[in-house]
């Protein structure tokens, strides 16, 4: 499968009813249409959850799929497509959302998995799929070919993919794949936007770029040398390691993660460490680790990127989904899996068709007390984009409202941009770019004529944004694309708050932190504090902001008002340390990207900007700023 024989595929539809999925695991055929609803959205964090991340090998297999929620229930248990002998996958629309981790296509490929249909898949899932040699299909009608017992050929597949997936798919996987050679094509003297102007100058090969700088987290590093020594025996050759930049930023606070501890992963996080720390060793790379005491590290990735890397006019890959972050400096910056990394590693290029553009002009003014986050939470809730329109395009970010903003304010709209479906996010570079860096690095950087877009430049859709009619938002546990303006929300609907979460590379930077400061300082000097019922943590994003905070006296306010701070990390963003939830009744406000089910702890995580996230710790409930200075004292 596909080219199996015919009538021999067994398939699982990943429908909306739990009690059809346990059916099909233990024997039962379906029909699509006796399937009923299918489920959208099915994130990676549910296809690979986090308690599968400690491997990087064929081990995956029998964790496939054991987050995958139902009705409320998970029912796919250990091993179960295993020994279901599931060979066809079928989902709704988005299917494969969330983070890019290559652990998701390969645990459903080591389960046994070699094809899976959806009404439509997120960029990085599929391409993923496409490196290790997992089929895809959105054509149903090949589906129906199955049930019938017809075979279904990989030209069938290919039907409609592009040439360079087509080809990578039939070369096995993207490490046994030959990039023809090619230059940039010749120019057609069509106005560009800012992207394809970068794009074309860092154009190695048709369907490839050359990268000025890639990193890794220890998430990857172990599946990265695994797939290099599977290929390239034990000394693979990196290309021009100076620009490699690795990380150990989600791990240093398992000591203190409930899940890790409970599930026994210690030994599993230690396997992933060793190997990460041995790569770099191994290629003399340039790494930011964990801090002596071993609790924080040095940095979140993609955040550090920003503030010591970036700049405009590069071209980043990482391995994270948030690596359009860079995006608010000017660069085009987006995320990979191991696979892709791996082939970066030893020829400098990555993967990279021609997409679309979406322009995002916002005008106006945004209102005291709405900012960047508020922003991405409208746009998430819109219909078009609930519907996929953003899926595999870029976002330019631009307009009045945008010029605006810091950079920290545009990172937050470009790292969201991996929660809007894109490939990555941008803003045109200007005199607040000059000023990050130079505040940041003590450097000057010049901005050269060409980086900008240009007048008449193509897009393939304009979506415009009033900023004077925003106001604080919110997103319901699930998905951050339920959102809702909080001034909607009534009263009944607003829950009691047990975990109030500040931090991750989306709510980390310090200007998330001022908004932290800018609400309990009022809180303090009001006689407030955080209510007694909630524990508020605030997680810096970097030492960088930690140090930045510190000067500012902020660290004495934080503890005044009774919050937990903590060294960076991406920590309970990723389930990964403290302030995720315990127990399903647990209800969270945090200020991070992405809120899936089980993505934080079992309990029901509601997204927020920082200062909501803050105002709701110290109200007791959910709540905005304007709404606690509002409220009884």
């Amino acid at each position: 499968m596909p080219g199996g024989r015919p009538g021999a595929a067994r398939i699982l539809y990943l429908t909306a009813d739990p009690a059809l999925v346990r059916a099909q695991l233990a024997g039962r055929r379906l029909t699509r249409a006796a399937a009923g609803r299918l489920r959208d959205d099915v994130s990676t964090d549910e296809i690979s959850p986090l308690a599968a991340m400690v491997h990087f090998d064929a081990t995956l297999g029998r964790h496939a799929h054991t987050g995958f929620t139902a009705g409320g229930e998970r029912p796919i248990g250990v091993d179960a497509l295993r020994v279901a002998g599931v060979e066809v996958l079928v989902g709704g629309r988005r299917y494969g959302k969330g983070s890019s981790r290559e652990h998701s296509p390969l645990a459903e490929l080591s389960a046994g998995v070699r094809l899976v249909f959806a009404e439509s898949f997120e960029r990085i899932y599929r391409q993923n799929a496409d490196n290790l040699g997992l089929w895809t299909s959105t054509d149903f009608g090949l589906l129906d070919r199955l049930e019938r017992g017809e075979p279904v050929t990989p030209q069938d597949l290919l039907a409609g993919r592009d040439a360079q997936a087509a080809a990578i798919l039939c070369a096995g996987g993207l490490l046994a794949y030959a990039p023809p050679a090619a230059g940039p094509g010749p120019d057609d003297g069509r106005p560009l936007t800012l992207f394809e102007k970068i794009v074309r100058r860092h154009r190695s090969a048709e369907g490839f770029v050359r990268a000025d700088r890639r990193f890794i987290h220890e998430y990857y590093t172990g599946m990265c040398a695994h797939l290099l020594a599977q290929r390239f025996g034990d000394a693979p050759v990196l290309h021009d390691p100076a620009s490699i930049v690795c990380f150990e930023d989600h791990l240093s606070y398992v000591h203190r993660s409930p899940l890790h501890q409970g599930q026994d992963l210690a030994g599993g996080v230690h396997r992933l460490s060793r190997a990460h720390r041995d790569f770099v060793a191994r290629h003399g790379l340039t790494d930011h680790g964990v801090l002596p005491g071993g609790e924080g590290s040095q940095g979140i990735s993609h955040a550090l990127m920003a503030e010591r890397y970036a700049a405009p006019g590069e071209l980043i890959v990482g391995t994270d989904s948030h690596t359009p972050h860079s995006g608010a400096l000017g660069c085009v910056a987006f995320g990979v899996g191991s696979t892709e990394m791996a082939f970066a590693f030893v020829t400098g290029q990555v993967r990279l068709g021609r997409p679309e553009v979406l322009r995002v002009e916002v005008d106006g003014t945004l209102p005291p007390g709405t900012g960047a986050k508020d922003l991405v939470l409208h746009l998430l809730a819109l219909p078009a984009i609930r519907d996929g329109a953003g899926v595999g395009r870029v976002f330019e970010f631009g307009g009045s409202a945008v010029r605006a903003l810091s950079t920290d304010e545009r990172a937050t709209l470009t790292n969201m941009t991996a929660e809007l479906g894109g490939l990555t996010g941008i803003v045109e570079p200007d005199a607040e770019t000059l000023r990050f860096v130079r505040e940041r690095r003590g450097v000057e950087v010049a901005l050269a004529p060409w980086m900008r877009s240009d007048l008449g430049a193509r897009y393939a859709d304009v979506v415009r944004v009033d900023a004077s009619t925003l106001s604080p938002w919110v997103a319901r546990p699930g998905d951050p694309g339920r959102g809702v303006a909080l001034s909607a929300l009534p009263d009944a609907e607003r829950p009691r708050v047990d975990i109030a979460y500040g931090g991750s590379c989306t709510a980390g930077k310090r200007e998330d932190f001022a908004q932290y400061h800018a609400v309990l300082a009022w809180a303090l000097a009001h006689g407030r504090r955080v209510a007694s019922h909630v524990r508020l943590y605030l997680q810096f994003g970097t030492t960088d902001v930690r140090d930045w905070c510190a000067a500012h006296g902020w660290l004495e306010t934080f503890r005044a008002v009774g919050a937990e701070l903590l060294q960076p990390a991406c920590g309970a963003c990723a389930n990964c340390g403290p302030g995720a939830s315990t127990a399903p009744e647990q209800v969270t406000v945090s200020a991070v990207n992405r809120n899936f089910p089980g993505r934080s702890g079992p309990g029901q995580v509601w997204l927020a900007s920082p200062a909501t996230v803050a105002a709701s710790a110290v109200a007791g409930r959910l709540a905005s700023f304007r709404e606690l200075v509002a409220g009884p004292a």
